[in-house]
This record gives structure tokens, C-alpha cells and sequence, in this order.
């Protein structure tokens, strides 16, 4: 997932628009479906299941169109806003929710759909913008972030794995003790995403809301932002993780650990089922606990959704194909072949594990499943929790490669977070 927009993604939707507006002259009801992931073998098989749809409702033509995870966050807002995108879409952004179809009155059995899905529907349903009983979609994933390791070179630098209660600096500086003694390239690195930063600020107490707005850095924000930059300073955390890219621009980080240059990776549950694909027998690897801070060792909650937005001219068409996928059937098979915390109550799924490996690290993530913060829960609710994590990005980066200093980046933060709270405001 996660790369710009391409030639292709445009060019499928400027088709898809071309066939929506020639509608009135076919018979065949064309629903455009906008899917991105970081598992390839999880976007085929997507691509895949569309085709059977197709198949099974001749008169329905799924037009397939798979693109990086940040051409999807930043183009598809804008497109809603003007009436325009696809008909379907998995998501990781809440605030979309004025834009989403309530597809309950179009589905042939609302009532299991609604029981399949149970509470994790409400996560889509937004107070006074979504109806209470709305059935806008479905929980794709649940996602929550933790430290991925490197087992085989931790084991040839004789450093023990960091323990449950490890903190964050305790974890960074075994990270770079084994870089430093089997010449790993990359001690300690995150994605480039706000989300992946906000994990451990929650747990060195951050507080990222106060009195119903946004307010940030506050000064346990400003001890993990002081930490994170001594540790680019000294080569634990290489700036060029995040230097190399612009603005808020996200970048993945898993190549390089697949690669086995890097001896700590913080990310997800989500990258277990490619990394026992793509690293195989290479060497040894695991996820461990969260790091802890002063307030708590919380893992990140994230997650990602499959929804039909109104803007659609075939509900029916779009409702048909997301009670297709949210079916238990391919719910199971889904959270089972591709290791996928799904928001269905699918029972007892028989996770393909291949390794010890990946069983070993997702035992860690369904260890961590309650142990998240409530308010990072209540903060993706919130309207313009997205600019946050983009301003995080950006004046992160930009304190890194060393245009703003520490003070001059709090300053830049706050200012940002006030035209953010001013621009709510006035909307």
C-alpha cells in the first residue's frame, strides 16, 4: 500500500466516470471499488472477489482499481467533497462519515449482516451526522502498533530481548547496542505516519485533546519529540527514515526490515502475514510489548474499514457487493489467510501461521488487543484528527533534517494545531 498516486489510479476512475455518466444507455450497473494494502497477495485476492460478484450478478461490472495508501488519504477526501470517487472503498479515515451510504434499506439480510458485525459497525456511525442503526459498511481490520525485532540479530549480539514494561529508551538503546554489534544498518525505525508516532506519546502521558479540542505538544509530548530527535542525533533512529520524503508524505518502513537491515521496527499487526511471506527462513524474527512511558504501555489502535458512499447512481448494486464481502464466508476466509483482525465476530479463526515466527508475534498482538489508550480511540473521532497526524509528519521531519530546532518545532506545532482548531470552528 503506501505509494503516490499513480497514472492507473487516475486513469480508473476517470473511466469509471466515464461509465457512470453513460449509464443511462446500458444495462450494466458499473460500481468503481478503490482498495489499497500493504499484503499484495491480500489486494489479488480482493481483485479476485470482485470478479466472482461480477460473476454471480451478471448485470453488475466492479471496476477494480488497487493504489498506494497515501494517494487514497489525501485525493479521496477531496474527491467526496465534490461529488466525485469511487462507489466503494476501504478506508482508514473516519472523519469520511457524512459521505458514507446507509446501505441497510438496499441489503437482502440487514438483520445478519448487523449481527455479524455487532459493535464494530458503531465505529463508522458518527453522533448526529450517521443514523444509530446505519449499516455503512464493515470493519475490515483491527490494527494495533507494536515493535517488530529482529530475533537472529539480537541473538549475535548476545542482548537479550526487551521485556514486558521495557520503555521506550531502554528498547532504542538495545536496538542500537545490536546495530553496533553486527553492523545492522538501521537501529530503530517507524513508518512515516502520525498514527505510528502517537502510540508511544500516549504512553509518555501525552495529551492530544483538552476541553474538546486539539491541543499539542504538551510538555509529555515534548519529552518524547526531545528523545526521538537525540536518538536521529546519535544514529539510533537515522534521519533518513524520515528526511527522505516531503511534507506529510507517509513511507513504509518494511522493506528495509524484511531486507534484515533493520534490528527494530515499529508497526503493526498487519505487516505479520507479508513479513512470513517475504522474509521466509531468513532469519529469526517477533513482535514484543508495547513500549511503556510514564502513563502506560499502550499499543496504538488503529484500523481500516470497507464502506459505499451515497454519491453512488446504484446503492443497490453497492449494498449487494458489501454484504458479498462482509459475508462470514469471506470475513473467515480473509482473517484466516491473511492474518487479519476482522471486525465480524468470526469464530475460532485458524490463522495460517506458516512459522513460528509469525505465530509467536501475532500471540503478542492478541495480547495487546485491550491494552490500548481510550483516548486515541475518542481522537480518531474526532473531526481534523488526520491534519494532526499530517502536521506531526511534517514538523517532525522537518526538525530532523535540521530545518526547525526543538523550540522552534513545539512553536510550529501548537500554531498549527490553533489554525486546525480554527478551521473546525468555523465549518
Amino acid at each position: 500500500m503506501k505509494h503516490s498516486l499513480s497514472a492507473a489510479f487516475a486513469l480508473a476512475l476517470t473511466a469509471g466516470s466515464f461509465a457512470w455518466s453513460g449509464m443511462a444507455m446500458a444495462e450494466t450497473k458499473t460500481i468503481t471499488f478503490l482498495f489499497t494494502d500493504d499484503d499484495q497477495a491480500y489486494v489479488e485476492r480482493m481483485e479476485a472477489l470482485s470478479k466472482e460478484f461480477e460473476a454471480a450478478n451478471p448485470d453488475v461490472k466492479v471496476n477494480f482499481v488497487s493504489s498506494g495508501y497515501d494517494a487514497v488519504s489525501k485525493q479521496l477526501p477531496v474527491q467526496l467533497a465534490v461529488g466525485e470517487g469511487p462507489d466503494v472503498a476501504k478506508i482508514s479515515d473516519w472523519q469520511l462519515a457524512p459521505y458514507y451510504l446507509d446501505m441497510r434499506p438496499y441489503m437482502k439480510d440487514p438483520e445478519g449482516f448487523a449481527k455479524l458485525h455487532g459493535d464494530s459497525l458503531n465505529i463508522l456511525r458518527f453522533p448526529g451526522v450517521n443514523d444509530p442503526q446505519s449499516i455503512n459498511g464493515y470493519v475490515a481490520s483491527q490494527t494495533f502498533n507494536l515493535p517488530f525485532v529482529n530475533k537472529t540479530l539480537f541473538e549475535q549480539a548476545g542482548e537479550p530481548l526487551p521485556k514486558p514494561g521495557a520503555t521506550l529508551k531502554e528498547i532504542v538503546e538495545a536496538s542500537a547496542r545490536v546495530a553496533k554489534a553486527t553492523g545492522a544498518q538501521i537501529p530503530f525505525t517507524m513508518d512515516r505516519s502520525g498514527h505510528r508516532f502517537s502510540g508511544a506519546a500516549f504512553s509518555y502521558g501525552a495529551t492530544y485533546v483538552k476541553d474538546g479540542k486539539f491541543s499539542f505538544p504538551d510538555d509529555a509530548a515534548k519529552r518524547y519529540i526531545a528523545d526521538l530527535y537525540s536518538w536521529t542525533q546519535d544514529g539510533s533512529f537515522p534521519k533518513e527514515m524520515w528526511g527522505a520524503a516531503g511534507g506529510s508524505q507517509y513511507k513504509n518502513m518494511g522493506d528495509e526490515f524484511v531486507n534484515g537491515n533493520v534490528v527494530t521496527y515499529l508497526a503493526g499487526n498487519w505487516m505479520v502475514n507479508p513479513f512470513q511471506q517475504k522474509i521466509g527462513d531468513a532469519f529469526d524474527w517477533t513482535a514484543i510489548s508495547a513500549p511503556c512511558g510514564d502513563a502506560g504501555c499502550y499499543a496504538m489502535p488503529g484500523g481500516t474499514a470497507i464502506v459505499g458512499f451515497k454519491r453512488t447512481k446504484y446503492p443497490q448494486a453497492v449494498a449487494s457487493f458489501i454484504e458479498f464481502l462482509g459475508s462470514e464466508k469471506i470475513q473467515r476466509e480473509i482473517a484466516e489467510n491473511y492474518v487479519i483482525l476482522t471486525g465480524a465476530d468470526v469464530k475460532d479463526p485458524q490463522y495460517k501461521l506458516a512459522s513460528n515466527n509469525a505465530k509467536d508475534a501475532m500471540a503478542v498482538f492478541l495480547a495487546s488487543r485491550k491494552n490500548v489508550p481510550q483516548a486515541a480511540r475518542d481522537m480518531e473521532r474526532m473531526k481534523g484528527s488526520s491534519a494532526i497526524y499530517q502536521l506531526i509528519v511534517q514538523r517532525m521531519s522537518q526538525l530532523i533534517v535540521g530545518e526547525l530546532s526543538l523550540d522552534e518545532t513545539y512553536a510550529a506545532m501548537s500554531a498549527d494545531v490553533d489554525k486546525t482548531n480554527q478551521a473546525i470552528a468555523a465549518k
